[in-house]
C-alpha cells in the first residue's frame, strides 16, 4: 500500500466520532496512569497505609479490569454517550476523593469512618466508574471504523493507550515535584471533569445495531459458560502470572527506586514500559509475524523473566532502566498474539462470548500482584532488596513452563 493510499484509508475509514473518542481515551489514560504511577507510594507515605498500600492499589486495578464484563450492559441500555459521561463524572469525583485523603483539611473527613475505610470506599467508587470506559471506547472504535479500516483503527487506539501510559507518569512527576503528590490525584480529577465536558459537547451518540443486547442475565450465563470451560479459564489463570509481574512496575518499583536506589524520580522508570511498547510493537509484530502465536507468548514470558532478574542483579538505576525497557519489549512481543491464541481456545461458535473475558488475566494478576508486592516490600526491601526481583523472576520461570505445558496438553485443539 502506497503512502497516499494509507492516508486515504485514514481519511475515509473513520468518522469524526472515532477521532473524538480516541482523543478522550488518550487523556483518560494519561489521568489513569498518572494517578496509577503514584497511588501505591501515595497511600503508603502520604496517607499512612504503609503495610497494605500495594494491596489496596491492586484491588483498584482488579475492579477496573474485571467489571467491564458487567459494564457493557449499561452501554447497551443507556448508550455510549451517557455511559461515557457517567464514567468521567465518577472518575472526577473518585480521583478527587482519593486526593482528599492526602490534604490537610481532608483529615476531618477521613477520620469520620477511618482513613482505611474511607480510602477503600473511594477506591471502589473510582474503579466502578473506570470500568465503564473500555466497552465505550472499544465499542466506539469498532462502530466508527469501516470494515477495511478496523485493524488500523484498533492499532491507533492501542498506540494512544500506550502514549497515555507513557505521558501520565511524566506529568505526575512534574505535579508531585511542584505541588505535592496528592495533587496528582487532583490533576486526574480535573482532567476527568474536562473529559466529561468534552463528551457532552463533541461526542455524537452511536446507534447500537447489535442484534442481541446484553443483559445482566446474559452476562451471568456467559460467565457460567466460560468458567465451565477448564481449557480456556486455566490458560487465562496461567497467563495472569505475566500481569502479576507487570503490575510490579507500579506496586513495587516506586519503593525500590526511592528506598534502595535513592532515585526519587521513580515515575520516569514507570513510563519506560509504555514507551518501549509504542516503539517496539510494530517491529516485533513484523519480525515474528510468521511464528505461531504460542512462540511469541513464550518468548515474551522469557523476556519478562530475564527483565526482573536483571533489575535485581546489581541494584543500580541503570539496570532498572534496562530491565524496564526489556519488560516493555516482552509486552510488545506477546500482547498482540495473546488475543490471537486465546481465540483458538474458545469454542468455534462462541468466540465472541469467550473473548469478552480475555482481559481477566490483567485483573487477576493485579489482585495477587498487590498482595505480593506488600509482602516482598515488608520482608525483603530493607534486608535483601535483590530478592524481591529474583522472586518475581522465579515466578516468570514457573509461568513460562506452565504456558508450555498447557499448550502441549491442549495442542490438538489449537489451530496450527
Amino acid at each position: 500500500m502506497t503512502l497516499s493510499q494509507r492516508f486515504a484509508e485514514i481519511r475515509n475509514g473513520f468518522t469524526s466520532t472515532f477521532w473524538i473518542a480516541n482523543t478522550l481515551e488518550l487523556f483518560e489514560r494519561l489521568a489513569f496512569y498518572g494517578s496509577k504511577a503514584v497511588l501505591a507510594y501515595y497511600l503508603a507515605n502520604k496517607v499512612g497505609l504503609h503495610d497494605e498500600a500495594a494491596t489496596i492499589t491492586g484491588w483498584f486495578s482488579t475492579l477496573v479490569y474485571s467489571l467491564p464484563i458487567v459494564a457493557g450492559v449499561f452501554v447497551d441500555r443507556y448508550g455510549f454517550r451517557k455511559t461515557l459521561m457517567t464514567c468521567f463524572a465518577i472518575f472526577a469525583i473518585g480521583y478527587f476523593s482519593i486526593g482528599v485523603a492526602g490534604l490537610e483539611w481532608g483529615a476531618s473527613i477521613t477520620q469520620i469512618i477511618g482513613v482505611r475505610n474511607y480510602v477503600i470506599i473511594v477506591i471502589v467508587l473510582t474503579a466502578a466508574g473506570g470500568s465503564l470506559i473500555k466497552p465505550c471506547i472499544v465499542g466506539t472504535v469498532a462502530k466508527t471504523s469501516t470494515p477495511e479500516a478496523k485493524p488500523l483503527g484498533f492499532s491507533i487506539y492501542y498506540t494512544l493507550v500506550n502514549l497515555g501510559g507513557a505521558l501520565g507518569p511524566i506529568v505526575a512527576l512534574s505535579i508531585r515535584k511542584n505541588l505535592g503528590i496528592e495533587y496528582v490525584l487532583i490533576m486526574s480529577a480535573i482532567t476527568s471533569a474536562c473529559l466529561f465536558i468534552g463528551t457532552l459537547l463533541f461526542y455524537k451518540e452511536i446507534e447500537n445495531t447489535d442484534d442481541e443486547k446484553r443483559t445482566f442475565g446474559k452476562v451471568f450465563q456467559d460467565m457460567v459458560l466460560v468458567f465451565k470451560n477448564f481449557k480456556f479459564i486455566s490458560f487465562l489463570l496461567v497467563f495472569s502470572i505475566f500481569w502479576l509481574m507487570f503490575w510490579q512496575i507500579f506496586y513495587l518499583l516506586p519503593f525500590y527506586a526511592t528506598e534502595v536506589l535513592k532515585y526519587e524520580n521513580f515515575e520516569i522508570l514507570e513510563s519506560l514500559d509504555a514507551m518501549a511498547v509504542i516503539v517496539m510493537t510494530v517491529p516485533m509484530g513484523a519480525l515474528l509475524k510468521n511464528w505461531k502465536p504460542i512462540y511469541p507468548m513464550v518468548f515474551g514470558f522469557v523476556l519478562a523473566t530475564i527483565a526482573w532478574f536483571v533489575v535485581g542483579l546489581t541494584g543500580t538505576a541503570t539496570f532498572v532502566i534496562i530491565g524496564a525497557i526489556m519488560f516493555g519489549l516482552a509486552d510488545a512481543t506477546q500482547t498482540p498474539r495473546f488475543y490471537d491464541y486465546v481465540s483458538t481456545l474458545a469454542p468455534k461458535h462462541q468466540v465472541g462470548t469467550f473473548m469478552g473475558f480475555a482481559f481477566l488475566p490483567v485483573a487477576v494478576g493485579s489482585l495477587f500482584a498487590g498482595y505480593l508486592a506488600d509482602w516482598l516490600r515488608i520482608h525483603f526491601m530493607n534486608s535483601n532488596p535483590s530478592m524481591t526481583w529474583f522472586v518475581l523472576s522465579g515466578l516468570g520461570v514457573v509461568g513460562t513452563l506452565l504456558i508450555i505445558f498447557h499448550h502441549i496438553v491442549y495442542s490438538r485443539s489449537v489451530k496450527k
